[in-house]
């Protein structure tokens, strides 16, 4: 077997079946032209290294059968590349703030050393930040692919511009934010403004699928995973309290995680539809609420958290700012008393919206 035909093999093992015979007929007639053409110059026949160098020429068979194929060449091009990096850049805030936080809560009630911690830290980051390029790379692939390309970019206006402005906006400010009360809205550089709806729709819905990630322990954070942000303090053991919520939240979250994502998708369809993004966060804003109404009342914290009355809360509120000393039964009292009145504010922020179709958070020109 001469070297053309080990080519010409090499060639057709990429291609379609039914174009096969066809390509490697006009490849072969194009090399025996270069040969011809560069014997009728030496006047001699060529050898073997001549030859080698006449088909590195033409090309790598690799590159050559990829030349014949219908589809793109590259897995994220040009056009779909600023929102696979807004994607990542969210997602890889919103891994960094979830890590930052379990580690922080492993320091503080002492069940991890802080170096040990922080390396700890640095290795979730490291796989969760792997896994998340390798989805949202596989979801460039999967998008360059299809006939149509998305509406978002096919048909983008000035007014949605902002969506590119989230360099100074997306912060962990804004996700830590975005975890506590829901809002993943993304204030942008210039003072005064804010993203535009599709942007703030894009960066709730990265967001969101992160926790929702992490929820279900597909994102490698394997050092703080929900059961793991607690330990047994002042007595009462919190680790088993957090595990517990887990098993019962489990799939009342992944639903709710879902629909969010489901609907700030839906959010970037359509993003001048105040009523209709209004109504969805009067839906969500009033499962926020029942969730902290669950945990204050019901759950396996209500034992620690739960106080009767306003006077109650109050006066326990003032002892622990006149000794000083801030028992974590109190901070989770605080943090569940504040996201069900963020989950009030919300309910009649979105009715406001709703009734009049004005959204105040809509960026000004």
């Amino acid at each position: 077997m001469d070297l053309i035909d080990r080519y010409l093999n090499a060639v057709a093992a990429q291609l379609p079946q039914d174009q096969r015979a066809d390509i490697v007929a006009e490849l072969r007639d194009m090399i025996l032209s270069r040969f011809e053409e560069k014997e009728e110059a030496l006047g001699r026949p060529l050898t073997e290294a001549e030859q080698e160098e006449i088909l590195r020429d033409v090309g790598h068979p690799l590159s050559v059968a990829a030349r014949y194929g219908s589809g793109p060449q590259h897995v994220v091009g040009p056009e779909l590349y600023p929102w696979w990096m807004f994607g990542v850049r969210a997602g890889l805030i919103a891994i960094v703030a979830i890590t930052a936080i379990g580690a922080l809560v492993r320091i503080l009630i002492g069940d991890e050393e802080v170096g040990r911690a922080i390396g700890q830290a640095f290795h979730s980051i490291f796989n969760g930040a792997i896994m998340l390029i390798g989805f949202a790379t596989l979801g460039g692939f999967i998008i360059e692919r299809q006939k149509e390309k998305p509406s978002f970019l096919r048909e983008w206006r000035v007014k949605d511009l902002g969506l590119f402005e989230f360099g100074g906006g997306l912060n962990a400010e804004a996700v830590s934010r975005g975890l506590t009360e829901g809002d993943w809205t993304l204030k942008t550089p210039r003072k005064g403004r804010r993203a535009s709806p599709m942007a703030r729709a894009v960066g709730s819905a990265v967001g969101w699928s992160v926790v929702l990630l992490w929820w279900i322990g597909w994102l490698p954070l394997t050092h703080t995973t929900p059961e793991t942000l607690g330990a047994v303090v002042g007595g009462v053991d919190y680790g088993r309290m957090l595990s517990q919520i887990h098993t019962l939240l489990y799939w009342p979250v992944i639903a709710f995680g879902l629909a969010r994502v489901v609907f700030d998708v839906m959010r970037v369809a359509r993003p001048d539809g105040v009523r209709f993004t209004a109504l969805g966060d009067i839906g969500f804003g009033l499962a926020e609420g029942a969730l902290f109404g669950w945990l204050w009342l019901y759950s396996p914290l209500s034992k620690v958290v739960f106080v009767p009355t306003v006077e109650a809360f109050m006066s326990r509120v003032t002892n622990t700012i006149q000794e000083g000393w801030w028992p974590l039964s109190t901070v989770l009292m605080l943090c569940i008393a504040f996201g069900f009145a963020s989950a009030v504010v919300k309910v009649a922020r979105s009715a406001f919206r709703l009734v009049t179709g004005y959204d105040e958070r809509l960026p000004k020109v």
